[in-house]
């Protein structure tokens, strides 16, 4: 299997999001004929932080926001302008019906005999989908989402359930690909060295500090389990300020270190026997489990039931208080097997979800039609 793909890629994006770069720029080393990224500005509201690409071409989209919430589309303009400065042999695109200027930018390409993948999270089912999506979006073969999918030559999943899904809507199986999605490289140091006798266990929490992490429930749960769990909390944001009173009420001793990034992480991932992620996003658990930590996370989009299994962690589901309570008093139970569910983090990551796989995967969907 190649490496490389030897043509000229292009690829779009609404928005370039920092932990994004690692993976475009080690995709476009791999494109012989160069890859140019097309993606607009986020949103303010959704504090994003645009990232800057040291190797692949980057265009700036026009982005218009229309509505909000679970009304909320976007069009971007210049794509097809885009399409032909850059006159990709591929193309990849969001697959995402809210993005209006995709149908246009499929038919430019289709009509000079090129190619366009699809990547994305996968075709949500009706049900859980706002009622006004559920009427023009249904998930069934025929229906608007097959429609849709149905543009594309190819489709890239990030998880085992997004394939699963594309398939379930009639697109051929073999031309589905499932790229996990991961945002850090593959690990080079080892493992770090953790001992089996442990006087105060540590619990780790990475990320921003908002409102649907639901780090007042982790507060409050360590405060029930009515042990001696150190408690480190890296990272800054505007529930900041809230979840230092709770922690004064509830939990006193627990830690707020602030905002780290990159090597500054590395003595609380090592120092930590267990990462939590109680609530809904979290970027860091892949770099967690790159330090040999058993990981517990909230149910999402599907993309973590292919990075934490029973052998590795626990799944709870978001919201659910009482889960994650159960969760981590079963995770601290048990020293002997912590230890060993963190070693089978560390090998997730060095063998199967890494950023070199992810690319691994794009290069060869893209061998695939080219």
């Amino acid at each position: 299997m190649s490496s490389h793909f030897s043509g000229r890629l292009g690829l779009q994006q609404r928005v370039l999001p920092n932990y994004r770069v690692p993976f475009f720029d080690l995709l476009a080393r791999s494109c012989d004929g160069g890859m140019s990224l097309f993606a607009g500005l986020p949103r303010q509201v959704e504090e994003i932080t645009s990232g800057k690409l040291q190797i692949a071409n980057y265009a700036t989209a026009k982005n218009i926001h229309l509505f909000s919430g679970p009304l909320y589309l976007c069009y971007q303009r210049g794509f097809v302008d885009w399409l032909s400065n850059w006159n990709p042999d591929v193309l990849i695109v969001e697959a995402n019906p809210r993005y209006l200027a995709t149908p246009s930018a499929a038919k430019w390409m289709h009509a000079r005999g090129r190619k366009v993948i699809g990547w994305g999270l996968g075709a949500p089912q009706p049900s859980l989908s706002p009622p006004h999506f559920q009427r023009k979006w249904g998930g069934s073969k025929g229906g608007a989402w097959s429609r849709f999918v149905h543009q594309f030559d190819a489709l890239i999943a990030y998880s085992q359930r997004g394939a699963d899904q594309y398939a379930a809507l009639g697109f051929p199986r073999e031309r589905i690909f499932v790229a996990p999605n991961a945002v850090s490289p593959r690990p080079l140091s080892p493992i770090p060295s953790r001992s089996l006798k442990v006087e105060r266990l540590a619990i780790l929490f990475v990320g921003r500090l908002q409102a649907r992490k639901r780090i007042d429930f982790l507060l409050r749960a360590c405060a029930e389990l009515n042990q001696n769990v150190r408690l480190m909390i890296v990272g800054d944001g505007p529930e900041r300020q809230n979840l230092e009173s709770l922690a004064k009420q509830v939990y006193p001793s627990a830690e707020f270190i602030g905002a780290k990034h990159g090597n500054e992480l590395k003595p609380f991932f090592t120092e930590a026997d267990l990462f939590v992620l109680p609530g809904t996003g979290g970027l860091a658990v892949q770099e967690a489990m790159s330090y040999g930590l058993p990981v517990i996370v909230a149910k999402g989009d599907g993309t973590q039931e292919d990075l934490v299994r029973e052998s590795n962690g626990w799944q709870i589901p978001s919201d659910d208080y009482a889960a994650l309570v159960n969760a981590m008093r079963n995770a601290l139970s048990d020293v002997r097997r912590l230890r060993r569910m963190g070693q089978e983090s560390y090998r997730i990551v060095s063998e199967e979800i890494n950023l070199e796989k992810m690319v691994e995967v794009f290069v060869q969907a893209l061998n695939s039609l080219y």
